[in-house]
C-alpha cells in the first residue's frame, strides 16, 4: 500500500498554485491600468464634449485617465512591496 500524496491533493503545493495565479491576476491588472484608465476617461470626456459643446474635455479625460491609472499602479506596487510579494 502506498502512503504518498497525489500532487494534486497536497495542500502545500496547492497553495503555491493558487499564489502564483493571484501574482498573475496582480499583474494583469497593472498592465491594464493606464490603458483602461485612459479609454474610460476619454469616452467620459468626449461624452462631456457633445454635451457642453466643447472640444478639450476629451483629451482633459484621456489625460485624467491616464493619470489614475498611474495612481492605481503606484498604490498597488506600494501594497505589494509592503507585503513583501514583489
Amino acid at each position: 500500500m502506498n502512503t504518498m500524496q497525489d500532487d494534486s491533493t497536497n495542500p502545500t503545493k496547492s497553495k503555491r498554485a493558487l499564489g502564483s495565479l493571484v501574482q498573475a491576476e496582480s499583474m494583469i491588472q497593472l498592465a491594464l491600468a493606464i490603458p483602461v484608465g485612459s479609454f474610460v476617461g476619454i469616452l467620459l470626456g468626449s461624452w462631456l464634449d457633445r454635451h457642453f459643446h466643447q472640444h478639450w474635455m476629451a483629451v482633459t479625460g484621456l489625460f485624467l485617465g491616464a493619470a489614475g491609472g498611474f495612481i492605481q499602479i503606484f498604490t498597488s506596487l506600494a501594497r505589494m512591496s509592503k507585503r513583501g510579494d514583489s
